[in-house]
């Protein structure tokens, strides 16, 4: 059997979400949460709008990252310049760490990757056609070069880094 070879240029530590696509790791800013209600991202540091000061234009489908709690969302209302409405059960507290990503490429399309597993264990992903696939008993250090949008919460895997 031949060898795959595989070289990319881009990669990403996955966070899991079942609300949530893997966003390409195209950083559109990073801070920390300033305040905290349920399911809203409030930062008087960044400037959400498209408009004003240093305008981020935030758009629906925008993808957050709270590192801090390792918890993914997608954007579903920019409520004002330091307000955003949150997808999924996603907890932002004060002092939370976040990085924002664009939602999609510069297309307007979501960017499919292949992974790397780090951790073994089962993985329910979504595949770049809309496939829901189960993958029972990946082992560690396994490249999967299936076109993936999304991990599922579902999933025992870890360390999981997206390649594109």
């Amino acid at each position: 059997m031949p060898n795959l070879k595989l070289q990319v240029s881009r990669a990403l530590n996955v966070i899991i979400s079942d609300y949530t696509n893997i966003p390409m790791p195209n950083i559109i800013t990073y801070a920390q949460a300033t305040s905290t209600s349920a399911g809203i991202l409030i930062c008087s540091t960044r400037n959400f709008s498209s408009s004003g000061v240093n305008p981020l234009n935030v758009q629906v489908g925008d993808i957050v990252y709270n590192t801090t709690a390792q918890q993914a969302a997608m954007v579903t209302n920019v409520d004002s310049a330091t307000q955003l409405t949150l997808s999924g059960a996603i907890a932002m507290t004060i002092g939370d760490n976040f990085t924002l990503y664009s939602g999609t490429n510069i297309t307007g399309t979501v960017e499919p990757c292949v992974l790397y597993v780090g951790t073994g264990g089962d993985l329910e992903l979504t595949t770049a056609g809309g496939d829901t696939v189960y993958l029972i008993n990946v082992p560690s250090g396994s490249f999967l070069p299936i076109q993936t949008i999304r991990v599922s919460a579902f999933s025992t895997a870890s360390n999981i880094v997206a390649l594109w």
